[in-house]
């Protein structure tokens, strides 16, 4: 098997937040259910963890690097989360990160998966 990382972008920051304060408010039941149901699998490697808003970005530049707080200097989306799973092929993994309950509500989900270091 193997490990993937689950992201959930989700807007913070702007006036008018996706999902809403009042969708998250009735999501986080269900999205609780849904990592109960991972971890009950035995594919719940890593469980989730809520992160701050600020967060900073280096970039290197001809002048050094360059910091600013973020983590997006132009768009609205931030991590709202992220955790690690253990699936047998991307397509495991997807089908997984697809029942995230705060899709419905705009949030975008993200799977990446890991590559051993030789």
């Amino acid at each position: 098997m193997q490990e993937f990382l689950v992201v959930i972008h989700r807007d913070l920051k702007s006036e008018k937040p996706v999902p809403t304060p009042e969708q998250m408010k009735e999501a986080i039941k269900p999205y609780q259910d849904w990592i109960a149901g991972i971890a009950a699998q035995d594919k719940l490697v890593a469980p989730p963890k809520r992160w701050d808003l600020d967060g900073r970005v280096i970039k290197h530049t001809k002048m050094g690097n360059h910091i600013t707080e973020g983590p997006y200097g132009h768009g609205k989306e931030s991590i709202g989360g992220l955790f690690l799973i253990r699936s047998n092929d991307y397509d495991e993994a997807v089908k997984i990160a697809e029942a995230c309950p705060i899709i419905q509500y705009g949030a975008v989900v993200e799977v990446r998966m890991s590559i051993p270091v030789a």
